[in-house]
């Protein structure tokens, strides 16, 4: 084999190598980058701060999580206004490293918790008990 195709050969194999690889980390789940908070964290991170929710349509629906154990929500600058009651009060409350809530009227008062990972600084994924996810990021203190 003469030298030039050696290097060609070699530079096919390492940029085959090199896709395989850049392809399989974009389609591995981000779990393994993703830390999940315990309730320690949740307290620390969560618990008297605003944080606002990622919106399937844009924009950000904040959450105010008290140290009282009061949640509240305003969803008039993501249109909620519209559809539904555009604020609503609840209580929130720590069980199993998860976040739990339970409005008044929104979800129809139905409990819910939440399984919460840090995604970065400032930003979370949440899980649902029921499956759905989304994205969120921790605001200013309350």
């Amino acid at each position: 084999m003469t030298d030039r195709f050696q290097y060609a050969l070699r530079a096919g194999i390492v940029f085959v190598a090199f896709t395989i690889a850049a392809f399989g980390l974009a389609t591995r789940p981000l779990a393994a980058a993703e830390q999940a908070y315990s309730a320690s964290d949740i307290q620390k991170m969560i618990i008297g701060k605003r944080i606002y929710l990622a919106a399937p349509m844009g924009g950000e629906f904040p959450l105010n999580y008290r140290r009282s154990g009061v949640v509240d929500g305003s969803g008039e600058a993501v249109g909620l206004g519209r559809l539904a009651k555009p604020n609503d009060t609840g209580r929130w409350w720590i069980k199993d490293d998860r976040l739990c809530q339970q409005f008044t009227t929104w979800y129809k008062g139905a409990p819910m918790c939440f399984e919460l990972y840090r995604t970065g600084a400032t930003t979370l994924k949440w899980i649902r008990d029921n499956g759905q996810t989304g994205t969120a990021r921790i605001g200013e203190s309350i």
